[in-house]
Order: structure tokens, then sequence, then C-alpha cells
């Protein structure tokens, strides 16, 4: 859907930034490249099983790529449940679906650690936890889970985006103390639209050019227009750091800063790609009011209630 034709929903509720946001965006006539202001690694080799030098690659590149983090099995339990869930019709027409413009495929589908008990069983896997807890120092809590299936020769893209910009406007997030894990299900090749990484824009906070619509997620989450970088800021994080692609087969990981500039190309091989995402959030992050001034999205894009840890 086209921003412009929203109408008079289009408009900004808040005329400029509240006096509590430390991360301003969408206000302003043009992009803008800022410095972090929170760690990248809150917790210390002593905390996990994670060896310094592999936080210092987080802290310096906004990611880590695991090799076979799960077992085959653990893989083809959750695969089968993505087929189920990808098969049903009632799945589709539920307010946690997402379906490709067109031809009806599903694209993704949020929530899934609350409607299914496989993948809940993976999110709350003690590989993943652990990871997230020693990354963020602390006990941590599901923001939010949902499946991404790329299906093969028409699966869309994923535009170019800091996830921290849009939790952060549309979701209230305060901090920079959040990230995703990325599960693959089937192979990630460099050929089926894998995950793209900027690495070390996590280092720095780009400001996003447009107001912010009512009720946004509903548009953004098929194709995100608001929110995204403008071509000369994003051109500036290339030249400065490149791109890189994590891949793997069936049962690698990749967990990456919630700041980090990423996105992924369509797919036009027969070789789908499925992954499911978590992202998980410090107890002492929770979300408050929207700083972009409107209602907050819903609970099953950005959890508000349950901070139970995981």
């Amino acid at each position: 859907m086209s921003m412009t034709g929203m109408g008079a929903a289009a408009r900004p509720v808040l005329a400029q930034p509240r006096e509590d946001d430390r991360y301003p965006s969408r206000f302003g006539a043009r992009g803008q490249i800022k410095k972090r202001l929170d760690p990248v690694v809150w917790g210390t080799p002593e905390q996990g099983s994670l060896s310094n030098s592999q936080l210092m690659f987080y802290e310096d590149n906004g990611y880590l790529n695991f090799d076979q983090l799960l077992t085959p099995d653990e893989v083809l339990t959750c695969l089968e449940e993505l087929q189920r869930l990808r098969a049903s019709e009632a799945v589709k027409r539920a307010d946690e679906a997402v379906v490709e413009p067109g031809s009806r495929e599903l694209r993704s589908l949020f929530a899934v650690h609350q409607s299914s008990a496989v993948l809940k069983s993976l999110c709350q896997h003690p590989k993943l936890v652990a990871i997230a807890r020693q990354l963020l120092g602390s006990e941590v809590y599901i923001h939010q889970s949902r499946i991404n299936y790329k299906g093969g020769f028409r699966g869309k893209e994923f535009y170019w985006h800091s996830d921290f910009e849009t939790w952060h406007m549309e979701d209230g997030v305060p901090a920079m103390r959040l990230l995703s894990c990325s599960i693959a299900l089937t192979a990630n090749t460099p050929y089926n639209g894998p995950l793209m990484i900027v690495p070390g824009s996590h280092q720095r906070y780009v400001s996003c050019v447009g107001a912010t619509p009512e009720e946004h997620y509903k548009a953004s989450l098929q194709q995100q227009e608001v929110g995204v970088p403008d071509d000369a800021s994003l051109t500036r994080l290339v030249q400065d750091f490149g791109i890189t692609a994590p891949t793997g087969l069936a049962g690698s990981v990749t967990f990456f800063d919630c700041n980090v500039m990423h996105g992924s190309s369509s797919n036009i091989t027969p070789l789908a790609r499925s992954n499911v995402f978590v992202v998980y959030n410090s107890v002492h992050n929770a979300p408050t009011d929207p700083f972009c001034g409107l209602p907050p999205r819903p609970n099953f894009i950005a959890e508000r209630r349950d901070f139970t840890p995981v």
C-alpha cells in the first residue's frame, strides 16, 4: 500500500520528539546518521558460553553466525510445523498472518511462540536463550516471534531497515538492549534471498524521513516505506562498512543486534527459504508509550503485557 493512498491517516501526532526520546526519527525533513548511545554487548565471558573473541566480534560487527546450532531432528520437527501452518487457510486469515500481495501465499506469521507448542519450545531453546542472556547481560523475555517464509520463484524482498528504529518509534522500546535470532529451517544460500547485514552499522543510528501513519503496521508488514533509511544514508553506511550475507544449512542460527542495518532480496530460485525469528528483549528494557505519539502496535507484534523471563 502506498503511503500517498492513506489520506488523512498519514499525519504525525507529535510535531517534535518527546524530551525523553534519545533516538528521535521521522520528524525531520532529512535523514541523519547519529552515534549509538547504548552498549552493544551488555554481558561478560563469565556469564555464558560465548568467548571473549565472540563477544568482541559481535561488538564490532553486530552479529554472530553459528553452523548447526540445532540438531537435524529438531529442524525436521520445526519444518513440519511450518509446513502445517503454511497450508492452513485459517492461519492465513488470522490477524497474525501476513500474505504475499497477489499470490496469497503466507509471507509471515507472528506470535508463533504463543500459537504453536512446537515453535514455543524452539523459542525457549536453552542454547538460544543462554546466548541472548549473555549478549544482553540480563534475563530476557520474548518481545516478538515470527515465521518468515520466502518461497521459491516469487518470495518478496525485505527492504533495508534497522529493527530498533521501528521498535522504538512504534512500540516505545527505549534502549538498544534487544536482539534478533534468525533460525534457518531450510538452507540459506547466497542465491535464495538470504539475510544481508551491513556489519558495523549498529554503531550508528539512522533517523528516517516521513511521519508515521496511523495503523502503519498494516501496510509496513507487506511493504515498508516509512521507517527505512534514505538512499544517501544507506549509501554512506555501505561505503563505510560493506555488506555481508551469513549463510548456512538448515539448523544454522544468526544473532544480530537490534540496530544493525539489514534486509534481503527477493527469491527467484526454486529453493525456498524459511526462517523462524525470535526477538529477545532485556527485562530491564520494557516498552513505554511509542515515541511517534500514536497508539502502540498490537501485542502479537510487540509484547506489552507479559515480561516473564524465558
